[in-house]
């Protein structure tokens, strides 16, 4: 079984922001270890908007010093690019342009212009599995962003 990490990209990278920001996350998967043994992992970002973290836990299983270094290497990306990336209370809904980035507290808001709707795919970021990853894409109205509707 995958274990799974994803971050939301609070804005949007330039083709070259994001290349290296993929070569940075391809680099730091290639050395990550737990417990001085490699992990086996992969990083990939989709659709410019969203990192997956992701290890092969059949292989070796990431530990808490492990995710503390790709914490670690994640405040990092942060730092340089000027981006967030740890913040939980920003919502990724899908939109004719791929992927919308959206604090939550403007769901509501969005709601009400018709912006949004109970059929908006929302990505759910709060997966820790290749099997949550599966079903990731689901509509707002069976979200926690549910209480906003009217």
């Amino acid at each position: 079984m995958n274990k799974v990490w994803s971050y939301i990209i609070s804005r949007n990278l330039t083709e070259a922001e994001l290349n290296d920001l993929l070569i940075k996350g391809q680099n730091f998967v290639k050395s990550w270890t737990a417990h001085e043994m490699q992990l086996q992992a992969s990083f990939e970002i989709f659709k410019n908007k969203i990192i997956i973290v992701k290890v092969n836990e059949d292989v070796t299983g990431a530990s808490g010093c492990s995710i503390d270094k790709l914490t670690r290497f994640i405040k990092h990306l942060e730092s340089e690019l000027k981006l967030q990336l740890l913040n939980r209370l920003l919502v990724a809904v899908e939109s004719e342009n791929g992927i919308d980035i959206l604090p939550s507290s403007r769901v509501k808001e969005f709601l009400d212009q018709g912006k949004l709707t109970a059929k908006t795919i929302v990505y759910n970021t709060a997966i820790s599995n290749e099997n949550e990853l599966l079903n990731w894409e689901q509509a707002l109205e069976t979200t926690w962003l549910n209480k906003f509707l009217n």
